[in-house]
């Protein structure tokens, strides 16, 4: 199974569509001296006589250890939008990096190319503490990577090969317990990276590397079903995990496969997740279905759901179980949409807050530039990712949103176009005057809210096609879905456990609509029956407060609490509920709607 990405999948609107272009914004935005300003420097290539009074700050200062980190990121995302649109004016901005690096890398004698000093890896050979530099060269290396795969770029190939050069020296130095401490200390991704580079070019050297990167100590005990990750920090370890993903799509060896469906079952099966779909707590893994202890205000680390999702997503393709689109779709709601790009300002969350009145602390464009500053450009960047995949004569839809999707079967060329149907009815026609509207039997069709989401997808080819549409069915639909191919009803289902199919010869302008019913569940957590959190959909709700509440219930559902509030307003249906029996009362909005406001996520119900 291949996911369809890049060009192909292009998003036609909504908030998919306006976060991307958002994100492309903001990379332009960003001044190219200060993206290299780490790399100049320890080349010896920045005199230091610049405006650096608009330098970036944070993690990005010349006196922080990770300095230079994001520069990475900033690459990968470019790459990945650059895969999409072929903006030109991103490439020519990579394309000055690029040479700048490779001037970098010149002085710095041929090899060495990092923002960091060499010096900060024999120190850690020796087991003297730094903070990290691994996996801030992981970061490098990943973003040369995805520049050379999605913008064609074969300099960025030269770079990333030249400085693996010094990697496969340095690591040589050591014997296999010496680099085994090595591992413990510290990582990265770098397995992910020698993979990638194997894959490419096949040069035995990368071969040699991924065996020496292979962290026996932490993937022999996840083979034997022990429990090695409560309470240990979880964004390390994930990358790791990630390389042993990209080591089995290389080599096809079994040993790498079943760490990661290890590592899984042991991350989030065995330990189970937040209504959110997130999970940790101060960057650390929770322990195994005990999560009340851990509401606190550093929840759900950004780099974490970023990861998780991408570890899905292998799991995904290996299985075709949507259990793990289902995880995607809830990260995805409830966590990158919901710490980056506040709607009032600020760009991104570090941590997603669940303590009971809490607010987000919302970084600036500017000013901070940690980890999660750079899995922000690249989750941004790649809004058109996981909607499709194909298999043989077979197409997946795995998520929801307006977009289009080219691909052939039996050499055919076919588009698909899915479009959400709001049912708003009424529809503004000029933008002067908000009284001026269409009529139409939609308005009194759904005069309230429809209790279920509409989809419409409809096929586009000169020749009748066979194939199978496969449909996920997500898992939070509140009784049975159903499908239609034009206007016939062919089959209802509440089985979210596995997709769909429709096999059948296709002609153009054949049309599929999905129902999917809707409405409030009240999620509670493992350990406590008796306290939860409210999801509509897909989409967690927050209980607008600034201080800790209780709700005492009338019935014994926790959903019949909660009532439609402000369901409509001008032309679109709206999200935002209010309890029922509650003095004083409290609002809800989506989770991913919050800006600045104190908010509580869980609730004690009696």
């Amino acid at each position: 199974m291949k996911e369809i990405a890049g060009k192909k999948v292009i998003l036609t609107e909504g908030e998919f569509l306006r976060r991307e272009e958002a994100n492309k914004r903001y990379l332009m935005k960003l001044e190219t001296p200060y993206l290299l300003r780490s790399y100049l420097h320890e080349a010896g290539r920045y005199s230091g006589r610049g405006p650096d009074a608009e330098a970036f700050g944070g993690w990005e200062d010349l006196s922080c250890q990770l300095r230079g980190h994001f520069l990475g990121h900033w690459l990968s995302a470019a790459a990945l939008h650059y895969q999409e649109t072929e903006d030109v004016e991103l490439k020519a901005k990579t394309e000055v990096i690029l040479k700048e690096l490779e001037l970098c890398q010149k002085d710095n004698g041929g090899e060495w190319v990092c923002p960091i000093p060499e010096k900060y890896l024999y120190w850690i050979g020796k087991g003297r503490n730094i903070w990290a530099p691994q996996y801030n060269i992981h970061k490098l290396f990943m973003g040369l990577i995805d520049v050379y795969r999605m913008m064609e770029q074969p300099k960025a190939l030269s770079i990333a090969d030249k400085l693996a050069d010094w990697f496969y020296r340095w690591s040589g130095r050591y014997t296999r317990e010496e680099f085994d401490d090595i591992l413990d200390m510290e990582t990265g991704g770098m397995l992910e990276v020698w993979a990638d580079l194997y894959e490419i070019t096949g040069q035995e050297k990368y071969k040699i590397l991924m065996q020496r990167y292979n962290r026996s100590r932490l993937f022999e005990p996840l083979l034997e079903g022990k429990d090695v990750l409560t309470n240990m920090h979880a964004n390390t370890t994930i990358p790791e995990v990630l390389g042993c993903a990209k080591a089995y799509d290389v080599t096809g060896e079994e040993k790498w496969l079943h760490i990661v469906e290890q590592y899984w079952k042991c991350a989030v099966t065995d330990r189970g997740c937040f209504a959110t779909g997130g999970q940790t707590q101060g960057e650390i893994w929770t322990p195994m279905k005990k999560l009340k202890a851990r509401l606190g205000d550093k929840n759900q680390e950004h780099c974490t759901v970023y990861n998780m999702i991408r570890l899905a997503e292998f799991l995904f393709r290996q299985t075709k179980d949507p259990a793990y689109m289902h995880y995607i779709e809830y990260n995805v709601q409830n966590g990158i949409m919901a710490q980056t790009y506040c709607p009032e300002g600020g760009l991104l969350t570090y941590f997603l807050p669940m303590k009971a009145a809490s607010r987000k602390e919302w970084a600036g464009e500017r000013d901070s530039f940690f980890c999660c500053h750079g899995t922000m450009v690249q989750a941004n960047a790649a809004w058109n990712h996981r909607l499709y995949y194909q298999e043989d004569d077979h197409l997946y839809v795995t998520m929801y949103a307006d977009s289009q999707v080219s691909f052939e079967m039996q050499g055919r060329k076919i588009c698909l176009t899915q479009n959400q149907d709001y049912m708003n009815g009424s529809l503004m026609t000029c933008s002067e005057n908000n009284a001026k509207q269409t009529i139409n039997e939609t308005v009194s069709a759904y005069a309230n809210k429809p209790d279920f989401r509409k989809y419409v997808f409809t096929i586009h080819t000169q020749e009748d096609t066979p194939f199978h549409l496969m449909l996920r069915i997500p898992d939070w639909i509140r009784e049975d879905a159903m499908v239609y191919i034009n206007d016939d009803l062919y089959v209802k289902t509440n089985n979210t456990a596995k997709f769909v199919a429709i096999n059948r010869v296709w002609r153009n302008d054949d049309k599929v609509t999905v129902l999917l019913p809707i409405g409030l569940k009240f999620i509670p957590l493992p350990d406590d029956a008796s306290m939860g959190a409210y999801r509509y959909g897909a989409d967690v709700l927050a209980g607008i407060t600034e201080k800790e509440r209780i709700l005492k219930l009338e019935t014994e559902k926790p959903e019949d609490e909660l009532s439609a509030d402000t369901e409509r307003q001008w032309g679109e249906f709206r999200t935002f509920y209010r309890t029922e029996n509650q003095d004083p009362g409290i609002s809800f909005k989506k989770l991913n709607e919050i800006g600045n406001e104190p908010y509580q996520i869980y609730f004690k119900v009696k």
